[in-house]
């Protein structure tokens, strides 16, 4: 082992002192513009390993800035995106607020139109049960509501109040399967009554076979129940079946959406077949 470093380290030797030579003669000659081999060769060589440096570290900061950037970015995004949903949410309460304002506004047209003493009442609650169809306003005794009063709404007749305590009433409304009112057709002025079936639907029961009635037909109340005054729109006759019996049976779709019912007015003025004359009996 000791033998072949022998022979060996006279190349090596020999490597060196031709690599020094080499070196001795780069740092006399001289290039074109005056300056050593060796030199320029070094300078050479250390700009190299410069612009790979400089390379690395401008990605460094390109990412670093670049993710600094993106955090900035997803912050103004949560920004605005909560300012959208804050600007959403007044929207809706301003549209709330201009429905409420035109819903309040016909029942004012309403109550100029009619001329009768009405009050003026908001829906807190509905009937759980699908078949009993009734609400709860939220007037009552104290302000001079009762049962048997007529609750209307711009579209037509509601109901009518079944129950009055202090500050509510429970209102049955027309589509409730016990509920009817008189009623007549007003293109012939043919009379019936319009009874509820709980489900939505109305029907107009009692009118003679030999009656002129038809599809599209308006059918109002007749005041002749004592509870609903005269004239308030029912509903629209959808159909007409000419069966074998005594009757037409009449299918009316009724002229309010009860589904989207929120505020509604209170009849306070009696109809006119409750109304005593001035100095008759009591």
């Amino acid at each position: 082992m000791a033998l072949a470093d022998i022979r060996q380290r006279p190349g090596m030797l020999l490597a060196a002192a031709i690599v020094g030579h080499l070196i001795l003669i780069s740092a006399q000659v001289q290039t074109a513009s005056g300056l050593p081999v060796l030199q320029t060769m070094t300078f050479g060589a250390f700009s190299e390993v410069q612009r790979g440096t400089m390379s690395i570290v401008d990605g460094v900061r390109g990412v670093w800035f670049g993710y600094v950037a993106l955090q900035e970015v997803q912050r103004e995004n949560a920004s605005l995106k909560q300012e959208v949903q804050t600007l959403q949410v007044r929207l809706q309460e301003e549209r709330a607020l201009a429905q409420r304002t035109d819903n309040l506004r016909q029942l004012l047209e309403l109550r100029e139109r009619a001329g009768l003493e009405t009050t003026a009442a908001e829906i807190i609650a509905a009937g759980a049960s699908p078949e009993f169809r009734t609400v709860t306003i939220d007037k009552g005794e104290s302000e001079g509501l009762a049962a048997d009063m007529a609750v209307i709404s711009p579209a037509g007749v509601v109901g009518r109040v079944i129950l009055a305590s202090g500050r509510a009433s429970k209102v049955q409304l027309l589509i409730d399967r016990n509920a009817a009112a008189g009623a007549m057709v007003e293109r012939t002025r043919t009379q019936g009554v319009v009874v509820g079936f709980g489900d939505g639907s109305l029907r107009m029961q009692y009118v003679p076979g030999t009656s002129d009635v038809k599809t599209g037909d308006l059918v109002v109340t007749s005041g002749i129940d004592g509870i609903y005054p005269k004239g308030f729109v029912i509903g629209t006759i959808e159909n007409v079946d000419r069966g074998p019996g005594s009757y037409h049976e009449i299918s009316v779709r009724p002229a309010v959406d009860f589904s989207r019912l929120e505020e509604v007015l209170v009849v306070r003025t009696p109809p006119l077949s409750k109304q005593v004359p001035e100095g008759g009996d009591k």
